[in-house]
């Protein structure tokens, strides 16, 4: 006699639950996430800072000019983790949904309506025949109206603000980092500091200038914008994480 494991049928259908009221695609699709590469947000008062991991995927990749923060409108930056092609496709359409609004209203849209939007289009992904989930989870920063926001998108399509968030295979150990060390006064620069220390705490090995990349928003200033390699490379410095 056979038996069927307990996910059989349930995992194949996105639009049914399992008896558990589960949806296995969507787990799926979360698990995609948590082996992704390690990406971290943080936010205080003064600005929002966004911070990646970048890996060579083969040994004569040219990681340098590999993108994972990204500038969705002048004010917002975006980084993931998950499955590269799922983000670039919520990427893309992110700055579309920035312009449209500017288009549309004649002002810069806020990071939380953006957010939501994207959100929208994930939970849709969830319930319809012959799709399947996003495996990425977006984390949104940046300076509006409201003042400084950020905010990790999950693939269900839920999505949750932050001080401090970190998604992929180092969530957890960055996130244990960050909640020891982290405090709301810490400027910009603090905040890339603290950023850089809690990814190498979750690495082997100490970091390089090409395998981080960062952006950040300041309020002063409500432009969001990616650190050059030379920066990056005295924050690295300054952070004292290449050794």
């Amino acid at each position: 006699m056979s038996f069927m494991p307990a996910a059989m049928g349930y995992d194949r259908a996105l639009t049914i639950f399992s008896p558990d009221g589960k949806l296995y695609q969507v787990e799926y699709a979360a698990e995609a996430v948590r082996r992704g590469w390690t990406s971290i947000g943080l936010k205080s008062e003064y600005g929002v800072v966004l911070i990646a991991e970048r890996r060579r995927v083969a040994p004569l990749h040219n990681v340098v000019d590999l993108e994972k923060v990204f500038i969705v409108d002048a004010h917002i930056g975006a980084t993931f983790s998950g499955l590269g092609h799922d983000g670039r496709v919520l990427i893309d359409y992110a700055r579309l949904i920035a312009v449209r609004h500017r288009l549309t209203f004649d002002e810069a849209i806020d990071v939380e309506l953006l957010a939501r939007t994207i959100c929208d289009i994930k939970q849709a992904y969830t319930q319809q025949g012959g799709v399947r989930p996003f495996g990425v989870s977006i984390i949104f920063g940046g300076v509006d109206k409201k003042g400084v926001e950020l905010i990790k998108t999950e693939p269900s399509g839920l999505y949750f603000k932050y001080y401090g968030v970190a998604a992929g295979v180092g969530e957890q150990t960055v996130s244990s980092y960050l909640e020891k060390h982290y405090n709301p006064k810490m400027t910009v620069e603090e905040l890339i500091i603290l950023g850089l220390r809690a990814l190498r705490a979750s690495l082997e090995e100490p970091l390089k200038v090409e395998r981080v990349e960062i952006g950040f928003a300041d309020i002063s200033i409500k432009a969001f914008r990616k650190l050059a390699a030379e920066e990056v490379q005295r924050f690295l410095e300054k952070a004292g994480v290449t050794s």
